[in-house]
């Protein structure tokens, strides 16, 4: 029930796209982690608690982690990451710098803690040699 002191956004139901945008086990995210297996990489975890933004895989002995970001959402300087929506930019414009911002706090501290980042892009999933080359260097 609203009252007159509570304001009104926060009984708006979400869109109904909206509400299906996943933000885990996503199709990049399983991309990777297939081509990982494939490598023959076992024994990581998976969006762990315990390491800011919650790294979408994280090889815990090694101090590795693996974020997928996917462009739009994250700000990629490519063709879908540079897309910005033309209605409701009040809202867009501020959210996706807010992401941007917040994924350069979570490597930065993770950095700090010791440990190891591999950032891979939606985009970059399209060519599985030029990450599977990546992701061997970085886990070498």
């Amino acid at each position: 029930m609203q009252t007159s002191n509570t304001p009104s956004y926060q009984f708006e139901i979400p869109r109904p796209h909206m509400a299906k945008v996943k933000s885990k086990n996503t199709r990049p995210e399983l991309v990777l982690r297939r081509l990982l297996r494939e490598m023959g990489f076992r024994g990581y975890r998976i969006h762990f608690k315990k390491l800011p933004g919650r790294p979408d895989v994280v090889f815990t002995r090694k101090k590795k982690v693996i974020f997928v970001h996917g462009c739009f959402w994250h700000g990629h300087d490519c063709p879908a990451g540079s897309h910005r929506p033309k209605s409701n930019k009040e809202y867009w414009e501020p959210k996706l710098l807010r992401n941007v911002e917040r994924d350069q706090q979570h490597r930065s501290a993770i950095l700090a803690l010791g440990w190891n980042v591999l950032v891979v892009w939606e985009c970059q999933l399209k060519d599985l040699d030029y990450v599977r080359n990546r992701v061997t260097k970085f886990m070498s």
